[in-house]
């Protein structure tokens, strides 16, 4: 099947409009394009004005009143479209609807830059949404490109006198003559302030809100009239709500600032390499923005060495907004991620966010752990919980589907080799089948990670965007106290059949040992006046008094000192080396499953933010959040010793030739009067991993000394 799914069209054409392959990344259109706006002055006396925030009843009452400039635009649209109207009516009434959406998506990609803003961004957000249109139709509107022919800069300076109070010349040193790029609402100029910062201007276009407005009060009269055909059982009125309160947003540059200082300020901390341009708020309203120039160039250009450790912190970014903060760049373009020249990824554009709430976070983990166990069943209630599958839903006849889906995608190496882009279209594929919809949150994901992934493509045809992202997720499970991540790490671990996975729990502590790595990499001249430490020399280690023969991650309590092992523990790989010094707490300096999970370009800040990785993850097994991790290898090291010494007991008994003697129970009440001296052993108590755990452990930090010291 994924084979006859790779030679589909459509699939190649979803996978295509998920990586953003046909974005346009011009700085402006060409000659030939125009944009028509609505051009309305204000009479005398006319005090009424619109909401600067989506309001379809204020924005209905206000337009209802002027009849005379709804049908000047109607009119307007019908010149433009008048064409494609009468060509798309006609197919319909010839039934061939389907047989020519190609010719009808290229004639509508044609006319909709010339309708004004609103269609623009509302073809561009229809261009990722594979449950509402056609591949044919996605293909057409992901190559729509929202530059627009600049308009008279003396209006735009105009606009920043009536915005600001003053003319331009005292608020600005200097400002370029022309704008250095222009799109449907606004351009932009390069200037310079009175104190020297270089800055990015960013001015609004005049008539965009009354465009925008009364083209929004339009189309919602158009969807409320189709809500008579009872064969649509799309709510175009709902999606238009819900996509216009979000467009609005980007008509304030005011909040596009608040998002850009918000957004800095969750990243500051964990991921300091990223940067945001300021904000200078005292010259910025809700038409012109003033933020900090970024100088660079587009990663999706870049053919800088370091492109590869860029994308992981990249990767890291989106997921650190998908999953903890919930606050999501909404925007995913390839212009939008530059390269600085000091080599830090830089975010631009912060006018589209969405805000992603916890259940959707918290689900999306779950869903991830689900997968790793494939638990088919649990996943696709997940969907519901992520809003795929409407409540309700018999999912009978979709859980075969996904799970031939999920098959698939886990098929040569489990789910940290799956492709995520092949299955985005998979499941896009889905919907036009079954009752399984792309969320519009999660088609914002989708291609704000496929751009990624497609960029880190260009230069290491190896990278897998799960192993990139699974890291991050160790880090969230470990680390995170919220009830539901609890029970989606015990999941991780035991699994539906609530037995410990000794590999999967060393599998998250090395992932985490990765993340620490990853997000110490791309730091550019961050740490150049950094002072070095005095000595590089490590401290001296005490001796162990541990009863292994090999460091413990977690501490061992004091009752178990002195007490001879219960079970033979293999001697490490060196010890038959001349010289070789014993095993020590001091060898976990070093990365346990170094460059794992890496699949970028390699280098000596990789190998060091391993390093300190390795640091990093035994700081977090000893530290108060690791008390959860520390409980998981308690509980099982009590059940070790508990059922490998009744195992010890049984042996000797057999040995002895006693298995069948029984000790009397002198105990009153009791209903067993003796019981058996050799102790039973349940199924469970076989299934004990401490020994293999300890060993594998053993084995990896042994075969690590000996490959740094002696290889």
């Amino acid at each position: 099947m994924r084979k006859t799914m790779e030679e589909d069209e459509q699939m190649k054409v979803i996978m295509a409009g998920f990586r953003g392959s046909n974005l346009d990344e011009s700085d402006f259109a060409l000659n030939s394009v125009k944009m028509t706006l609505v051009e309305m002055d204000r009479a005398d006396g006319d005090t009424e004005t619109l909401p600067l925030e989506y309001d379809p009843a204020t924005i209905g009452a206000y337009w209802a009143r002027r009849p005379v400039s709804v049908i000047t635009r109607i009119f307007q649209l019908l010149g433009i479209s008048g064409s494609f109207l009468s060509k798309l009516l006609w197919d319909i009434s010839q039934g061939r609807v389907k047989e020519t959406e190609v010719e009808r998506a290229i004639d509508l990609r044609n006319i909709v830059t010339s309708l004004g803003p609103a269609y623009i961004k509302l073809g561009q957000a229809l261009s990722i949404r594979p449950d509402l249109l056609s591949p044919a139709a996605m293909n057409e509107l992901q190559k729509l490109c929202d530059k627009v022919p600049s308009f008279d800069s003396k209006i735009a300076m105009a606009v920043i006198q009536e915005e600001l109070g003053k003319p331009w010349t005292e608020l600005y040193a200097e400002l370029t003559p022309e704008p250095i790029a222009a799109a449907s609402l606004g351009q932009v100029y390069k200037g310079r302030l009175k104190t020297g910062e270089v800055v990015a201007v960013k001015v609004q276009r005049p008539y965009v809100l009354e465009t925008v407005t009364i083209d929004l009060f339009i189309i919602r009269r158009i969807g409320m009239w189709l809500k008579r055909f009872p064969a649509l059982t799309t709510d175009v009125v709902a999606l238009l709500d819900e996509w216009a309160a979000r467009f609005f947003e980007e008509l304030d540059y005011v909040r596009e600032g608040r998002n850009a200082t918000a957004f800095a300020a969750q990243m500051k901390e964990e991921l300091p390499q990223v940067v945001v341009p300021g904000t200078f708020t005292e010259l910025t309203t809700r038409r012109v923005l003033t933020s900090e120039w970024m100088e660079g160039e587009k990663l999706s250009q870049s053919k800088a060495d370091d492109v590869g450790d860029l994308v992981n912190i990249g990767v890291i970014c989106y997921l650190k907004q998908l999953l903890e903060t919930g606050f999501f760049h909404a925007d995913p373009h390839p212009g939008n991620l530059i390269r600085t020249p000091d080599g830090r990824l830089a975010v631009l554009d912060f006018g589209l966010m969405t805000q992603i709430d916890d259940n959707i976070k918290f689900g999306m983990i779950e869903a991830i752990s689900h997968l790793i166990h494939r638990d088919y069943e649990a996943i696709v209630k997940d969907f519901v919980t992520l809003d795929f599958i409407p409540e309700g839903t018999d999912l009978r006849p979709i859980l075969p589907v996904l799970s031939k889906v999920f098959d698939q995608a886990l098929e040569g190496g489990g789910a940290k080799n799956i492709n995520f882009q092949e299955l985005a279209a998979d499941l896009a594929m889905v919907t036009y089948n079954y009752p399984f919809r792309i969320p519009p949150y999660f088609a914002l994901i989708i291609r704000a990670i496929a751009v990624l992934e497609g960029i880190a493509l260009v230069g290491n045809s190896d990278f897998a965007l799960v192993d990139e992202a699974y890291p991050y997720i160790s880090k969230r499970l470990l680390t995170d106290d919220s009830p539901r991540l609890r029970a989606a790490l015990r999941y991780m671990v035991y699994g539906k059949e609530g037995v410990f996975d000794a590999d999967r729990l060393i599998d998250l502590l090395m992932a985490f040992e990765t993340f620490v790595g990853a997000s110490k990499t791309a730091r550019g001249d961050m740490d150049k006046d950094q002072p070095k430490p005095a000595s590089s020399s490590p401290a001296p280690v005490a001796a162990s008094t541990s009863p292994f023969p090999f460091p413990f991650p977690f501490p061992i309590p004091a009752f178990l000192s002195g007490i001879p092992l219960p079970f033979p523990f293999p001697a490490p790989a060196f010890s038959s080396l001349t010289g070789a010094p014993a095993a020590t707490p001091a060898m976990l300096s070093t990365p346990l499953m170094a460059g794992a999970g890496l699949s970028g370009q390699a280098g000596s800040s990789r190998a060091n933010a391993s390093s300190e990785g390795a640091r990093e993850a035994l700081k977090f097994i000893f530290s108060p959040q690791g008390a959860f991790f520390r409980e998981f290898i308690m509980e099982e090291l009590v059940k070790s010793i508990d059922a490998l010494s009744r195992d010890q007991l049984a042996a000797v008994v057999l040995q002895l030739g006693l298995q069948d003697v029984s000790i009397p129970l002198l105990l009153p009440g009791a209903k067993r009067s003796t019981i058996p001296l050799s102790p039973s052993l349940t199924s469970e108590d076989r299934k004990v991993v401490l020994p293999d755990l300890t060993a594998r452990l053993a084995s990896r930090i042994t075969a690590r000394f000996v490959r740094e010291f002696f290889v």
